[in-house]
């Protein structure tokens, strides 16, 4: 009996010990979450213990456990780590990871504004770079670069920092509405977009989303070719940083320090970077240094209540360059910068700022233009939510363009004259949401912008006189300038402004441009069926104020307030064929108000109104798409079709290649029209291997002829009422067809090699409608440049110092145009190849051109904490 008792309790414990040891089998499918394709080799692990197992090619894995309950840790190099409970043997389904500096990482400010494509079910034409990939491919490089592997994207590098230049589906940067965290950034004046007020902006980036065509932005924004919506980073959920070292060709050096508490439990967070640059640029003579500032922050006072202060900036200065005809490249190299080297030797310059060459630069570009802004979102219930951001900005800045006196190669400079472009602007976005149901969701906001721009020449630096003999607009006499404003210094051009009219000459004008707006989207989705219909409504006043061209000193004169309303209205509908094919279709339609710039016929010297000027510019969009998401290979189809009517074109032109632009031509109403299919193919064949590639088709074309009106830089006309006969001439500036592969291969863990290959071709000149080849019916249209591809190359390591990631050092090589490229990527011209004429691969050597850059290279060192 008592034998048989024991060994009942043996049998006892021993039952109760297997139940206590029993297993779980865990199994499920690593996903990519942007790409919805497998993660072959992510790491699992059961949490507190070494027991773990890789995905399979497919992504699957099976993990038996050591406990029946617990938690596992699913990791893969550059990807979120991501932590799941288990009870039980448990199928986990797909398991979606995202690359690492994603938006996860981040609470997101503001994001009721933002309008990334994210937030609405149905579709668009987008493409989104996100931080990890902007940190990689950065360099010394403008935004416009980064996204040059974007289907329908142009990037014209310029000839300095911060002159770069992008095109979208064939449109400048002036009809691309650019937003920073949801605020509109381009200027209201003339929509144009400076990079190098921008310059820091991709420090600071968390991604980048380049929505093309109607996109999903509720603004009345300038969106004819598209939006590009730059996220910062804002409240991080962790703490951490990073400090940074980059060298670069042309003695190009840049140092990077930024640091987040993470969101503490008290509630608040803090993030800041800074950083300095400094560098000779790839042309000659184009030295550049600036900085770069964010500072973040935030309270969550709880669950309903995030709140986010925000200031950045990036004050810079950089020497110029510019369009040569192309004979004089070919003769001096890609390098050659004619700004300086025609101003011979600078004899008499007394200046401490000259560049490295010992030369003084015949343009220089001085700017500080911050913004901060103030962000609540508020989650009203389960349903509902509002999200407002205030913002401010105040720019101040010049180009300072050199003057001097003597004959050619013996010139001496004088003194520098700025050409002052300062702002003070306001702005409010507010946006309230409300799922109604759960099939139906409203947005409705507002948006406020007040714009003040000021505008006069002054003096930035005397270099061999004391002062400047200028004359008076107002009365023809003369007087003095004496005083020196701001230098080349963009902290002191910000703090030492001038605000003495009579320490200015040339012109002297204000503008006031305020704005108010309504918006508003329903969308609807249930199963596989989506759609949406967005409008907005607003109202645009500007009034223009001289002071210089006036009946007497110490008057100003105001101009007529203008006003005008415009709208947008754009709907669209999406169906899910089933889970791994999706169509699309939208259609939108803007009445936008014309420009400042557009209004009046010389803006910088007149009050009088444009009569080019005939009501709004009217954008017709209609796009459709479709949506390929399988585990392997994914892809994106798009076709577009995007008239733009009565349209008013404003150019420039540097006529004696100093820096400064001395004619201005405005153009009657024009009509273009851009139409084109895109395709993008996203593909995983093999473990730490990703190859992507984009086509892009463009026929951007002119319809109808046009009359222009071309002044100098004092208002005088030089040609009035002239036509131009552009109907059906080539859209210049921008590649028609483009494609590009791109390839990443982490060939041993954490050590990745990759390359992209750009090809550009049916790209045409530009046309600025004031020259002779288009004065005659039978002209022979724009010129067509040179097709070229360009390949550009990086290997990164990241070097694991501490547990779980935590710490690490990353290095990064990149070489752009691997191999040296020689290139036009725009011509200022249209001079045909005639019979006698010398031309260089076609192109005739008289056109005004400018080269892309040769092969360049950066490396940096990051120790991530």
């Amino acid at each position: 009996m008592k034998k048989t008792t024991q060994f009942l309790l043996m049998a006892v414990v021993l039952l109760f010990s297997t139940v206590m040891m029993a297993q779980s089998t865990i199994t499920g499918t690593i996903m990519d979450a942007e790409l919805n394709s497998p993660l072959p080799g992510a790491n699992v692990v059961e949490k507190g213990t070494t027991n773990g197992v890789s995905s399979d090619f497919d992504g699957k894995f099976k993990l038996e456990t050591t406990t029946p309950t617990g938690q596992i840790v699913i990791s893969f190099v550059g990807y979120s780590s991501v932590t799941l409970k288990f009870t039980g043997s448990t199928n986990l389904g797909n398991i979606k990871l995202t690359p690492d500096n994603s938006l996860d990482e981040v609470v997101i400010i503001g994001s009721g504004v933002i309008d990334l494509a994210e937030g609405r079910k149905t579709p668009i034409a987008v493409s989104t770079i996100k931080a990890n990939q902007i940190q990689e491919k950065t360099g010394t490089s403008d935004l416009p670069e980064v996204l040059k592997s974007t289907p329908s994207v142009q990037s014209i590098q310029g000839g300095g920092f911060g002159e770069g230049q992008m095109f979208l589906r064939g449109f400048d940067q002036v009809n691309t509405a650019f937003l920073l965290n949801g605020q509109p950034i381009n200027s209201p004046e003339d929509g144009r977009m400076f990079w190098s007020n921008w310059s820091g902006v991709l420090d600071v980036a968390q991604a980048v989303q380049v929505q093309r065509g109607l996109g999903s932005s509720k603004l009345a924004i300038s969106s004819v070719g598209g939006t590009v919506n730059i996220v910062t980073k804002t409240i991080d959920r962790k703490e951490g940083g990073f400090l940074q070292q980059m060298i670069a060709n042309d003695n190009y050096t840049k140092t990077t320090a930024s640091y987040s508490t993470g969101l503490m439990e008290s509630g608040w967070a803090f993030s800041a970077l800074l950083g300095h640059w400094q560098g000779e640029g790839y042309v000659e003579d184009t030295d550049g240094q600036g900085q770069t500032y964010f500072i973040s922050l935030g309270y969550k006072a709880n669950d309903n209540n995030i709140f986010n202060f925000m200031i950045t900036g990036a004050p810079q200065w950089h020497a110029t360059s510019g369009f040569y005809n192309l004979e004089t490249l070919l003769d001096n190299g890609r390098k050659f910068n004619g700004f300086t080297n025609n101003n011979g030797s600078y004899s008499g310059v007394n200046s401490p700022n000259l560049l490295q060459s010992g030369r003084y630069p015949a343009g220089r570009n001085i700017y500080h233009k911050p913004v901060a802004n103030l962000s609540w979102d508020l989650t009203i219930n389960d349903n509902s939510s509002l999200s407002t951001v205030l913002y401010a900005s105040a720019g101040r800045g010049a180009f300072a363009s050199t003057q001097r006196t003597g004959s050619a190669g013996s010139r001496v400079a004088t003194y520098a004259r700025g050409s002052n472009n300062n702002h003070n602007w306001y702005g409010l976005v507010t946006n309230y949401n409300n799922d109604l149901n759960e099939n139906l969701s409203l947005n409705v906001g507002a948006d406020v912008r007040l714009y003040n721009g000021i505008h006069f020449r002054s003096v930035n630096e005397f270099l061999s006189v004391n002062s400047v003999n200028a004359s008076s607009n107002y009365n023809g006499g003369a007087y003095q300038l004496t005083e020196v404003f701001g230098g080349i210094n963009p902290w002191n051009v910000f703090f030492n402004t001038n605000d003495d009219h009579a320490q200015r000459f040339g012109y002297d004008y204000e503008e006031n441009i305020n704005y108010m707006g309504v918006f508003g989207q329903l969308e609807y989705a249930k199963d596989s069926f989506s759609a949406f219909f967005q409008g907005s409504a607003s109202t645009q006043s500007h009034i223009r104020t001289e002071f210089l061209s006036v009946a007497s000193e110490g008057q100003s004169e105001e101009s007529d307030k203008v006003n005008n309303p415009g709208f947008n209205v754009k709907a669209g509908a999406s169906y899910n064929l089933n889970a791994s094919n999706v169509v699309f279709a939208n259609v939108g339609y803007y009445s936008r108000q014309p420009f400042h710039s557009d209004l009046f016929v010389d803006d910088r010297n007149s009050n009088q109104l444009n009569p080019f000027v005939e009501g709004n510019q009217k954008i017709t969009g209609l796009e459709a798409g479709y949506k390929f998401l399988g585990d392997v290979v994914s892809a994106n189809l798009n076709v577009y079709h995007t008239t733009w009517d009565n349209k008013i074109d404003y150019s420039s032109r540097d006529t004696d290649s100093n820096g400064q632009a001395d004619e201005f031509t405005q153009t009657s109403p024009l009509k273009q029209v851009h139409m084109g299919v895109e395709l993008e193919v996203f593909t995983r064949f093999a473990e730490g291997l990703n190859i992507n590639g984009f086509v892009s088709v463009g026929d951007w074309k002119y319809d109808g002829n046009i009359t222009t009106r071309t002044t100098d830089d004092t208002g005088a006309v030089i040609s009035q009422g002239a036509t131009s006969y552009i109907d059906g001439v080539k859209i210049g500036q921008a590649a028609q067809f483009t494609a590009g592969i791109t390839a990443d291969y982490e060939i041993l863990p954490r050590l990745k090699v990759g390359a992209n290959w750009n090809q550009y071709d049916n790209l045409y000149g530009n046309s600025d409608f004031s020259g002779a080849e288009f004065a005659t019916e039978d002209n022979r249209g724009a010129i067509k440049l040179p097709s070229y591809d360009t390949v550009d190359a990086g290997v990164s390591y990241k070097m694991l110092l501490g547990k779980n990631d935590d710490k690490s050092l990353q290095m990064r090589v990149n070489i752009n145009n691997v191999f040296d490229e020689v290139y036009i990527e725009n011509s200022r011209d249209n001079i045909h190849v005639d019979s006698g004429d010398v031309a260089w691969k076609g192109v005739n050597v008289d056109n005004g051109v400018r080269f892309g850059y040769g092969r360049t290279w950066n490396f940096s060192m990051r120790y991530n904490f």
